[in-house]
Protein backbone atom coordinates (compact mmCIF):
# COMPACT_ATOMS: atom_id res chain seq x y z
CA UNK A 1 0.00 0.00 0.00
CA UNK A 2 1.13 3.67 -0.15
CA UNK A 3 1.83 5.83 2.86
CA UNK A 4 -1.42 6.20 5.15
CA UNK A 5 0.27 9.00 6.49
CA UNK A 6 0.53 11.01 2.88
CA UNK A 7 -1.39 13.96 3.21
CA UNK A 8 -2.94 13.71 6.59
CA UNK A 9 -1.90 14.05 10.19
CA UNK A 10 -0.59 10.94 11.67
CA UNK A 11 -2.83 11.03 14.95
CA UNK A 12 -2.94 8.49 17.37
CA UNK A 13 -5.93 5.81 19.07
CA UNK A 14 -6.08 4.70 22.79
CA UNK A 15 -7.55 1.22 22.10
CA UNK A 16 -8.47 -2.02 24.53
CA UNK A 17 -8.03 -4.78 22.03
CA UNK A 18 -7.90 -6.29 18.68
CA UNK A 19 -9.74 -8.91 17.86
CA UNK A 20 -9.31 -11.00 14.66
CA UNK A 21 -11.86 -13.66 12.39
CA UNK A 22 -14.78 -11.68 13.76
CA UNK A 23 -18.13 -12.64 12.48
CA UNK A 24 -20.95 -11.19 13.97
CA UNK A 25 -19.89 -7.43 13.91
CA UNK A 26 -20.46 -6.66 9.75
CA UNK A 27 -20.65 -8.58 6.98
CA UNK A 28 -17.81 -11.27 6.22
CA UNK A 29 -14.97 -12.13 8.16
CA UNK A 30 -13.84 -8.52 10.55
CA UNK A 31 -11.06 -7.71 12.25
CA UNK A 32 -12.64 -5.51 15.33
CA UNK A 33 -10.69 -2.61 16.93
CA UNK A 34 -11.93 -2.06 20.26
CA UNK A 35 -11.45 1.91 21.69
CA UNK A 36 -11.22 2.10 25.18
CA UNK A 37 -13.16 4.55 26.97
CA UNK A 38 -17.24 4.84 26.80
CA UNK A 39 -19.10 7.49 28.48
CA UNK A 40 -22.21 4.78 29.04
CA UNK A 41 -22.38 2.15 31.77
CA UNK A 42 -24.53 -0.05 30.62
CA UNK A 43 -25.61 -2.94 33.77
CA UNK A 44 -25.02 -5.74 30.76
CA UNK A 45 -21.54 -4.59 29.36
CA UNK A 46 -19.73 -7.59 28.19
CA UNK A 47 -16.41 -5.41 27.60
CA UNK A 48 -15.77 -3.39 30.87
CA UNK A 49 -12.27 -3.23 30.42
CA UNK A 50 -13.38 -0.79 27.58
CA UNK A 51 -15.20 1.45 29.71
CA UNK A 52 -12.16 3.37 31.52
CA UNK A 53 -10.02 5.61 28.82
CA UNK A 54 -7.35 5.00 30.66
CA UNK A 55 -4.64 1.94 31.41
CA UNK A 56 -6.10 -1.00 33.65
CA UNK A 57 -4.58 -4.09 35.78
CA UNK A 58 -6.48 -7.40 34.76
CA UNK A 59 -5.33 -9.65 37.43
CA UNK A 60 -6.12 -12.84 37.50
CA UNK A 61 -6.35 -14.06 41.13
CA UNK A 62 -6.82 -18.02 39.97
CA UNK A 63 -3.39 -17.65 38.17
CA UNK A 64 -1.46 -16.24 41.00
CA UNK A 65 1.08 -17.86 42.86
CA UNK A 66 1.62 -15.16 44.96
CA UNK A 67 5.34 -15.17 43.76
CA UNK A 68 5.58 -11.32 44.45
CA UNK A 69 7.85 -10.97 41.73
CA UNK A 70 5.66 -8.16 40.43
CA UNK A 71 6.04 -5.92 43.54
CA UNK A 72 9.24 -4.52 43.11
CA UNK A 73 9.41 -3.94 39.46
CA UNK A 74 5.98 -2.08 39.33
CA UNK A 75 7.19 2.10 39.25
CA UNK A 76 3.69 3.10 41.08
CA UNK A 77 3.35 0.33 43.45
CA UNK A 78 0.30 -0.48 42.24
CA UNK A 79 1.10 -4.53 43.89
CA UNK A 80 1.84 -5.58 47.18
CA UNK A 81 1.96 -8.95 48.80
CA UNK A 82 -0.37 -8.89 52.24
CA UNK A 83 1.44 -9.26 55.34
CA UNK A 84 -2.15 -10.65 56.67
CA UNK A 85 -2.42 -13.31 53.90
CA UNK A 86 0.75 -12.97 52.09
CA UNK A 87 -1.45 -13.12 48.95
CA UNK A 88 -0.57 -10.78 46.14
CA UNK A 89 -3.30 -7.90 46.26
CA UNK A 90 -3.84 -4.97 43.68
CA UNK A 91 -4.16 -1.32 44.85
CA UNK A 92 -7.03 -0.21 42.29
CA UNK A 93 -7.08 3.47 43.50
CA UNK A 94 -3.15 4.09 42.04
CA UNK A 95 -3.27 4.97 38.94
CA UNK A 96 -1.89 2.13 36.28
CA UNK A 97 1.16 3.98 33.91
CA UNK A 98 1.02 1.12 31.45
CA UNK A 99 4.63 0.05 31.39
CA UNK A 100 3.77 -3.57 31.65
CA UNK A 101 6.54 -4.48 33.75
CA UNK A 102 4.21 -6.41 35.96
CA UNK A 103 3.05 -8.48 32.83
CA UNK A 104 6.08 -9.21 31.52
CA UNK A 105 7.61 -10.27 34.47
CA UNK A 106 4.60 -12.64 35.97
CA UNK A 107 5.69 -16.24 35.90
CA UNK A 108 1.80 -17.42 35.92
CA UNK A 109 0.14 -14.95 33.51
CA UNK A 110 -1.96 -13.78 35.94
CA UNK A 111 -1.53 -10.22 35.35
CA UNK A 112 -2.34 -8.29 31.88
CA UNK A 113 -2.56 -4.52 31.35
CA UNK A 114 -5.29 -2.95 29.21
CA UNK A 115 -4.94 0.00 26.99
CA UNK A 116 -2.42 0.60 24.04
CA UNK A 117 -1.49 3.45 22.03
CA UNK A 118 -1.91 2.69 18.55
CA UNK A 119 -0.74 5.08 15.48
CA UNK A 120 -3.14 5.05 12.33
CA UNK A 121 -0.09 3.55 10.45
CA UNK A 122 0.08 0.33 13.10
CA UNK A 123 -3.24 -0.30 13.08
CA UNK A 124 -3.40 -0.18 9.29
CA UNK A 125 -0.87 -3.04 9.38
CA UNK A 126 -2.46 -5.41 11.16
CA UNK A 127 -6.08 -4.87 9.63
CA UNK A 128 -4.40 -5.15 6.26
CA UNK A 129 -2.77 -8.89 7.40
CA UNK A 130 -6.07 -10.27 6.48
CA UNK A 131 -7.13 -8.51 3.37
CA UNK A 132 -7.54 -12.03 1.86
CA UNK A 133 -10.37 -13.07 4.05
CA UNK A 134 -12.07 -9.57 3.60
CA UNK A 135 -11.86 -10.05 -0.05
CA UNK A 136 -13.36 -13.46 0.04
CA UNK A 137 -15.91 -13.25 2.44
CA UNK A 138 -16.96 -9.97 1.40
CA UNK A 139 -15.35 -8.75 4.91
CA UNK A 140 -13.44 -5.72 6.74
CA UNK A 141 -12.42 -3.33 9.57
CA UNK A 142 -15.50 -3.35 12.38
CA UNK A 143 -14.58 -0.01 15.06
CA UNK A 144 -16.17 -0.90 17.86
CA UNK A 145 -15.29 -0.41 22.01
CA UNK A 146 -15.97 1.36 24.46
CA UNK A 147 -17.39 3.78 22.46
CA UNK A 148 -15.06 4.28 19.07
CA UNK A 149 -17.07 8.07 18.97
CA UNK A 150 -15.13 9.45 21.38
CA UNK A 151 -12.16 9.47 19.42
CA UNK A 152 -13.49 10.77 16.22
CA UNK A 153 -10.77 12.05 14.26
CA UNK A 154 -8.00 9.05 15.21
CA UNK A 155 -11.16 7.11 14.31
CA UNK A 156 -12.17 8.93 10.92
CA UNK A 157 -8.36 8.72 10.02
CA UNK A 158 -8.19 4.88 9.97
CA UNK A 159 -11.25 4.49 8.30
CA UNK A 160 -10.43 7.00 5.54
CA UNK A 161 -7.00 4.81 5.22
CA UNK A 162 -8.95 1.98 5.26
CA UNK A 163 -11.88 3.10 2.58
CA UNK A 164 -8.56 4.39 0.56
CA UNK A 165 -7.47 0.61 0.39
CA UNK A 166 -10.37 -0.94 -0.55
CA UNK A 167 -11.43 -2.10 2.59
CA UNK A 168 -14.84 -2.38 3.75
CA UNK A 169 -15.68 0.02 6.79
CA UNK A 170 -17.94 -0.65 10.10
CA UNK A 171 -18.44 1.00 13.12
CA UNK A 172 -20.15 -0.14 16.37
CA UNK A 173 -21.41 2.72 18.51
CA UNK A 174 -23.87 3.65 21.33
CA UNK A 175 -24.68 7.05 19.11
CA UNK A 176 -23.87 9.06 22.57
CA UNK A 177 -21.75 11.40 20.87
CA UNK A 178 -22.29 15.13 19.25
CA UNK A 179 -23.72 14.84 15.88
CA UNK A 180 -20.72 16.61 14.28
CA UNK A 181 -18.33 13.16 15.64
CA UNK A 182 -20.91 11.34 13.99
CA UNK A 183 -20.71 12.82 10.74
CA UNK A 184 -17.04 13.05 10.65
CA UNK A 185 -16.68 9.50 10.85
CA UNK A 186 -19.78 8.73 8.41
CA UNK A 187 -18.38 10.15 5.33
CA UNK A 188 -15.66 6.33 5.67
CA UNK A 189 -18.19 4.04 7.37
CA UNK A 190 -20.13 1.82 5.12
CA UNK A 191 -22.17 0.49 7.54
CA UNK A 192 -23.52 1.71 11.29
CA UNK A 193 -24.28 -1.19 13.56
CA UNK A 194 -26.24 1.31 16.01
CA UNK A 195 -27.80 0.65 19.68
CA UNK A 196 -30.91 1.19 20.82
CA UNK A 197 -31.20 -0.30 23.98
CA UNK A 198 -34.30 1.03 25.61
CA UNK A 199 -36.96 4.06 23.92
CA UNK A 200 -38.03 5.26 27.39
CA UNK A 201 -35.46 7.88 27.90
CA UNK A 202 -35.79 7.83 32.11
CA UNK A 203 -35.47 3.75 31.88
CA UNK A 204 -32.45 4.21 29.29
CA UNK A 205 -30.58 6.80 32.10
CA UNK A 206 -31.26 3.69 34.90
CA UNK A 207 -29.70 0.81 32.56
CA UNK A 208 -26.94 3.06 30.93
CA UNK A 209 -26.46 6.15 33.30
CA UNK A 210 -27.32 8.48 30.20
CA UNK A 211 -30.03 9.41 28.66
CA UNK A 212 -31.69 8.69 24.95
CA UNK A 213 -32.80 11.56 23.66
CA UNK A 214 -28.88 12.15 21.48
CA UNK A 215 -29.27 8.86 21.21
CA UNK A 216 -32.19 8.96 18.82
CA UNK A 217 -31.32 12.26 17.21
CA UNK A 218 -28.85 10.89 16.02
CA UNK A 219 -29.63 7.59 14.40
CA UNK A 220 -32.77 9.80 12.89
CA UNK A 221 -29.59 12.24 11.29
CA UNK A 222 -27.79 9.17 9.65
CA UNK A 223 -30.95 7.23 8.41
CA UNK A 224 -32.32 10.46 6.33
CA UNK A 225 -28.89 11.37 5.45
CA UNK A 226 -28.79 8.01 3.64
CA UNK A 227 -26.02 6.55 5.74
CA UNK A 228 -25.91 2.88 5.78
CA UNK A 229 -27.34 1.76 9.05
CA UNK A 230 -28.40 -1.72 11.13
CA UNK A 231 -29.94 -1.83 14.05
CA UNK A 232 -28.79 -3.77 16.81
CA UNK A 233 -30.75 -4.23 20.06
CA UNK A 234 -29.29 -6.18 22.98
CA UNK A 235 -31.77 -8.17 24.90
CA UNK A 236 -32.28 -8.86 28.57
CA UNK A 237 -35.85 -10.41 29.86
CA UNK A 238 -37.21 -8.27 32.28
CA UNK A 239 -35.67 -5.23 31.13
CA UNK A 240 -36.40 -4.51 27.62
CA UNK A 241 -38.29 -7.66 26.16
CA UNK A 242 -41.88 -7.18 26.41
CA UNK A 243 -43.91 -6.22 23.30
CA UNK A 244 -44.75 -2.79 24.48
CA UNK A 245 -40.48 -2.08 24.41
CA UNK A 246 -40.71 -3.28 20.79
CA UNK A 247 -43.51 -2.03 19.49
CA UNK A 248 -42.32 1.73 21.03
CA UNK A 249 -39.12 0.67 18.81
CA UNK A 250 -40.49 -0.52 16.07
CA UNK A 251 -42.89 2.91 15.78
CA UNK A 252 -39.61 4.67 16.04
CA UNK A 253 -38.46 3.08 13.11
CA UNK A 254 -41.41 2.64 10.96
CA UNK A 255 -40.90 5.82 8.81
CA UNK A 256 -37.25 4.24 7.93
CA UNK A 257 -38.44 0.83 6.96
CA UNK A 258 -38.49 1.09 3.44
CA UNK A 259 -35.00 3.14 3.08
CA UNK A 260 -32.86 1.68 0.75
CA UNK A 261 -30.06 2.61 3.33
CA UNK A 262 -31.88 0.85 6.69
CA UNK A 263 -30.56 -2.48 7.01
CA UNK A 264 -32.82 -4.02 9.62
CA UNK A 265 -32.52 -5.23 13.10
CA UNK A 266 -30.02 -7.22 14.96
CA UNK A 267 -31.04 -8.97 18.02
CA UNK A 268 -28.43 -9.66 20.41
CA UNK A 269 -29.18 -11.79 23.46
CA UNK A 270 -27.89 -11.44 26.86
CA UNK A 271 -24.60 -13.48 27.95
CA UNK A 272 -22.53 -13.91 30.66
CA UNK A 273 -19.38 -14.33 28.88
CA UNK A 274 -17.76 -10.87 30.22
CA UNK A 275 -18.49 -11.16 34.22
CA UNK A 276 -14.61 -12.70 34.92
CA UNK A 277 -13.39 -9.96 32.92
CA UNK A 278 -15.56 -7.96 36.16
CA UNK A 279 -13.69 -10.29 38.80
CA UNK A 280 -9.96 -9.09 37.13
CA UNK A 281 -10.69 -5.51 37.37
CA UNK A 282 -12.20 -5.67 40.80
CA UNK A 283 -15.29 -4.65 39.95
CA UNK A 284 -18.62 -5.90 41.14
CA UNK A 285 -20.93 -7.30 37.99
CA UNK A 286 -23.77 -4.75 38.07
CA UNK A 287 -26.79 -7.72 37.19
CA UNK A 288 -27.80 -10.28 39.56
CA UNK A 289 -30.14 -13.26 38.63
CA UNK A 290 -29.81 -14.21 34.68
CA UNK A 291 -32.24 -12.36 32.23
CA UNK A 292 -31.04 -14.58 29.70
CA UNK A 293 -33.81 -15.22 27.46
CA UNK A 294 -34.47 -19.13 25.55
CA UNK A 295 -34.66 -19.82 21.91
CA UNK A 296 -38.73 -19.58 22.30
CA UNK A 297 -38.76 -16.41 23.86
CA UNK A 298 -36.31 -15.09 20.99
CA UNK A 299 -38.48 -16.41 18.33
CA UNK A 300 -41.81 -14.59 19.52
CA UNK A 301 -39.44 -11.73 19.30
CA UNK A 302 -38.12 -11.74 16.04
CA UNK A 303 -41.55 -12.84 15.23
CA UNK A 304 -43.20 -9.49 16.64
CA UNK A 305 -40.57 -7.86 14.51
CA UNK A 306 -41.32 -9.68 11.19
CA UNK A 307 -45.25 -8.78 11.72
CA UNK A 308 -44.08 -5.38 10.64
CA UNK A 309 -42.32 -6.64 7.35
CA UNK A 310 -38.09 -5.15 8.82
CA UNK A 311 -35.74 -7.65 7.83
CA UNK A 312 -34.58 -9.23 11.59
CA UNK A 313 -32.25 -11.83 12.71
CA UNK A 314 -31.06 -13.36 16.37
CA UNK A 315 -27.27 -12.82 16.70
CA UNK A 316 -25.84 -15.69 19.03
CA UNK A 317 -22.50 -14.66 19.81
Amino acid sequence: MGNPKAGMIERKAFVSNIQKYNMFDGPGVRTIVFFKGCPLRCKWCANPEGLERNYQVMFKRSACSDCGACVPVCPVGIHNISQETSKHEVTRDIDCIGCRKCSDICPESALSIVGEVKTISELFEIIEEDRIFYDMSGGGVTLGGGEVLLQPEAAANLLMVCKKEGINTAIETSGYAKLEAVLQVAEFTDLFLFDIKHLDSERHFELTGVRNERILNNLKELLTRRYNVKIRMPLLKGINDSQAEIDAVIHFLMPFRDYKNFKGIDLLPYHKFGVNKYNQLGLNYPISGDPSLNSDELKRIESWIKEYDFPVMVINH
